[in-house]
């Protein structure tokens, strides 16, 4: 069972360090950087600094341009944010959601789960958040909730190792398990059957580009909810191909 954590443009080098140390402890080296104010971040003095022990969880680290590139192989996203979004997965405290999500992770039901964060100043866009299947959010203070990333990422690291039962625990589930025949599509998977079925009815008629409304992001919540997996994309696919075949031949 993978676990990721995926970090959206950070901007201060001590935070990155600081993940760094915060994964580390929690036993997980799984982590990408998408797009950081820095290019270098990752052998930034600060970085180092604030990694205090960790510098071998800095050379694990991936940089990538896209969210697409980061959720490769994960099927089961965890946006963290404090509010709500409309049209967006449901949200929930992580110590009543994960103990549930652990044991199907564990028996290799939902694919590799990863933990998206968003910039330290702004937090997730809503089209990223929209992505995942889960809103995470840390109880605070209510007349304070801003945490610092490096925070965040050791609470939800902290509740997440929890759930998997500790060190332990965990190794001994996963070496009784038998891998599952057909694995969970991961996340640019879903993306691409989205754009696939947007291309397929729009050449039906039944989507107005001018005016898709909340078409496309109902049918994602739609895809979230069913966690097709790899062979179920390519049937939707192959339907999406027949469907603009089938409008191509209508208009000859």
């Amino acid at each position: 069972m993978a676990t990721r954590f995926v970090l959206i443009e950070p901007s201060h080098a001590g935070n990155v360090g600081a993940v760094a140390r915060a994964l580390k402890v929690m036993g997980f080296d799984d982590w990408v950087l998408v797009r950081p104010r820095w290019p270098d971040v990752l052998e930034r003095g600060e970085a180092i600094e604030r990694a205090s022990g960790a510098a071998d969880l800095l050379q694990r680290a991936r940089i990538v341009a896209t969210l697409d590139d980061a959720l490769q192989g994960m099927s089961h996203l965890c946006a963290t944010a404090m509010t709500p979004r409309d049209f967006g997965p449901p949200t929930a405290e992580p110590r009543g959601y994960l103990p549930a999500l652990a044991p199907r992770a564990l028996a290799g039901q939902t694919g590799g789960v990863a933990f998206v964060f968003g910039p330290e100043r702004y937090g997730l866009a809503n089209e990223d958040v929209y992505r995942c299947h889960v809103c995470l959010r840390i109880p605070t203070a209510p007349d304070y909730g801003s945490l610092n990333l490096a925070a965040a990422v050791q609470l939800i690291a902290y509740e997440w190792r929890l759930a998997l039962g500790g060190f332990a625990s965990e190794h001994q589930v996963l070496t009784a398990r038998s891998p599952a025949p057909d694995p969970p599509a991961d996340a640019p998977a879903l993306s691409g059957l989205l754009a696939h079925w947007q291309e397929a009815l729009t050449a039906v008629g039944f989507l107005d580009p001018a005016a898709p409304k909340k078409l496309m992001p109902r049918l994602r919540r739609l895809l979230l909810r069913a966690a097709p997996t790899v062979s179920e994309v390519h049937i939707l696919r192959g339907v999406a191909r027949a469907m603009i075949d089938a409008a191509r031949g209508g208009r000859r």
